[in-house]
């Protein structure tokens, strides 16, 4: 008997990785996603090795429609699936007037677009298992919207309510469908620096990626169709009103855009003194 597989993509760091760490252990076959240049390779092996489990990947850039395509192709043609996680997302903190047309597209093609077209594409391939899961990697950003982040929030919002939708239509088949909104993760040195930004109340709420995918896994064979990790912050964003929280989370954006203007400026400017 052919086994079936658990596709995760964004695989190679932070939560992607968590997830296919917490799959592996748990015995799962694994078809791991992620960019290029990323050595998924060499992560695909690791896992395989450590705990006796098939593993494939496929190193692609999903903000692409056509590599989207072309990956469900190879996936239904190749594999059989019982669990896809659509964690692949991109964000970003810019002034909106400065954000180039390929940052707001990117965010807008690998959030919505890739997570929505992939789903699709592989739905016929986990109506043949006799169970199967989806699960969307979604935001506590997708309850407000934020300035200076603006086209995120927006594209997480997108993917709650696609997967609360989709939910919805295929409660009463074989595919069971959940969303998370975890909070800020330490997911890389990146992410890392910008919650430090933010102050003591990001530090104190950011999230361990190895926490929130065993987590996750274990809500989703509960299945919990909506999986908050962080309940403090989300109660905090679904009471407070609009007129307090989008002016508050903008000015929070505004002083990392800052510090991260005026730590760019050093460097451009400073010179070390000559002896």
């Amino acid at each position: 008997m052919h086994p079936t597989y658990a596709v995760v993509t964004g695989a190679s760091q932070g939560l992607g990785k968590a997830f296919a760490t917490a799959l592996a252990k748990q015995g799962y076959a694994l078809i791991l996603v992620s960019l290029p240049g990323q050595h998924l390779g060499e992560l695909s092996d690791q896992l395989a090795f450590d705990y006796n489990v098939k593993t494939h990947f496929f190193e692609t850039d999903l903000s692409c429609r056509e590599n989207v395509l072309e990956l469900a192709r190879q996936v239904n043609a190749q594999f059989e699936v019982s669990m896809l996680i659509n964690n692949a997302g991109v964000g970003g903190t810019v002034r909106f007037d400065e954000a180039s047309a390929e940052y707001v597209d990117r965010i807008i093609q690998l959030n919505v677009m890739a997570t929505s077209l992939l789903t699709h594409q592989l739905l016929t391939n986990m109506r043949r298992q006799e169970k199967a899961y989806i699960l969307n990697v979604s935001s506590l950003a997708a309850f407000s919207p934020i300035g200076y982040k603006t086209v995120y929030p927006a594209s997480k919002a997108f993917v709650h309510s696609f997967s609360r939708g989709l939910y919805q239509e295929l409660k009463d088949s074989n595919i069971f469908v959940s969303v998370v909104n975890p909070g800020p993760m330490k997911t890389n040195p990146d992410v890392t620096r910008r919650i430090e930004q933010q102050g003591f109340f990001a530090r104190l709420t950011a999230l361990d990626p190895a926490t929130v995918a065993t987590y996750c896994l274990r809500k989703l064979r509960k299945r919990d169709t909506v999986i908050i990790v962080n309940r403090g912050s989300w109660l905090l964003l679904k009471l407070l009103p609009i007129w307090i929280k989008l002016p508050m989370l903008t000015n929070s954006i505004k002083k990392e855009l800052n510090i991260s203007h005026e730590k760019s400026f050093s460097d451009r400017h400073y010179r070390p003194a000559r002896q």
